[in-house]
Order: structure tokens, then C-alpha cells, then sequence
């Protein structure tokens, strides 16, 4: 509990460098926001965060950011059962977790409905390389993460909302960013 304290501080003063902050934050579960597919698990396995997600999950909601999961898991009872078994099930705004060949479109215009937040005032983390161009796309600035959320992917995708965010003439399509820790990122520039 006191290494979630100590991210948890951490990121609150990455966000508070931050003008332009997302209203909402979506993160994908399978080695995203936990080290595991759910698929190989039971529901009565114990399930575990990466170590830096829960102090960053907390302090993206000290922040009065609202968080939303977008999962393409096709275990979507065990995915909801190890959300109420880390107690942070009722957090989140919207859990869209299914089986889909869309590459998570769904899932966010399914969120989008629900909460009402423009895609533009989105922030997306996962692991796969093609839900995070089909996101992009859509308008919703787009991390791939390689081994987890971290500090340093959360600063990443804090810096690449507040840049886009921050621009003036989007552009249609998407562009990739390599930043200097090797974190992926590709956003799509819609014209407004």
C-alpha cells in the first residue's frame, strides 16, 4: 500500500504538469492494466495489477479524471470478477468488456454514448499495436504500452493529449511518435 502511495503522488505531480488533461482515461485490462489474459484464468484465481497501475488509477481519479475500460476479453465475467475482487470495479464509468473483430470501435462508441465525452477528450492505453490505429482513428489519442502502465507511459500520454489537444490545425489520419523511452504512441488528427 505505501508503493501505491508513493506512484499514486507521483503521477498526481506528472498530471499537475499538465494544462490539457483528458476527461477521460480508458485502459485495456490483458497486459495492460494487468500482467495476464483472462482467458487463462479462473474466477477464483487472484488476480494483480502491474505495480505501478493502482497508484495511477487513484490518482488519475484525485484528479477528477473519469476512467473507463475498453477489453476485447472473451471472458468478460472472470475481467468484471477480478475488477470487484481488486475493489475497484464501481470506479469505473463504463466497462466495455466483449469478445469483438473490430479492434475496440465498438467498445469506444459504446463509451462515448454512455458518457457522453467527445473522442477528442480521450486518452487510450493498450498493448496492441492494431486497436491502437483503429482507436487513433476515431479521434481518441492512442498509447501502446510495452510491459504495463507505468509513470513513464502515463507522462507519455499525458505530454501526446496535451500536445494534440493543444493543436490548432488537425489533420486526417494518424501519425506515429516513438518517444525517448521507447513508448508508442499514434494519434489521429481529425479536422474539427
Amino acid at each position: 500500500m505505501e508503493e501505491d502511495d508513493k506512484v499514486k503522488n507521483e503521477a498526481l505531480q506528472i498530471i499537475n504538469l499538465h494544462q490539457n488533461l483528458p476527461r477521460l482515461v480508458v485502459f485495456d485490462l490483458d497486459h495492460t492494466f494487468w500482467p495476464f489474459y483472462c482467458e487463462c484464468c479462473y474466477e477464483d484465481d487472484e488476480p494483480y495489477l502491474y505495480p505501478q497501475a493502482r497508484g495511477i488509477f487513484y490518482a488519475l481519479k484525485d484528479s477528477g479524471m473519469n476512467v473507463a475500460i475498453a477489453s476485447r476479453s472473451p471472458t468478460p465475467d472472470i475481467a468484471k470478477k477480478f475488477l470487484d475482487k481488486l475493489g475497484i470495479q464501481s470506479m469505473f464509468v463504463a466497462l466495455e468488456i466483449f469478445a469483438s473483430q473490430t479492434h475496440k470501435t465498438d467498445h469506444f462508441q459504446r463509451i462515448q454514448r454512455s458518457t457522453g465525452v467527445p473522442f477528442t477528450s480521450m486518452l487510450f492505453f493498450d498493448d496492441e499495436d492494431r486497436n491502437i490505429q483503429a482507436v487513433s482513428k476515431m479521434g481518441v489519442t492512442s498509447i501502446l504500452v510495452g510491459d504495463g502502465v507505468n509513470l513513464g507511459v502515463l507522462r507519455h500520454g499525458l505530454s501526446e493529449f496535451s500536445q494534440m489537444s493543444g493543436t490548432q490545425n488537425h489533420l486526417a489520419g494518424a501519425s506515429r511518435i516513438e518517444s525517448p523511452s521507447g513508448v508508442e504512441s499514434c494519434m489521429a488528427l481529425k479536422v474539427e
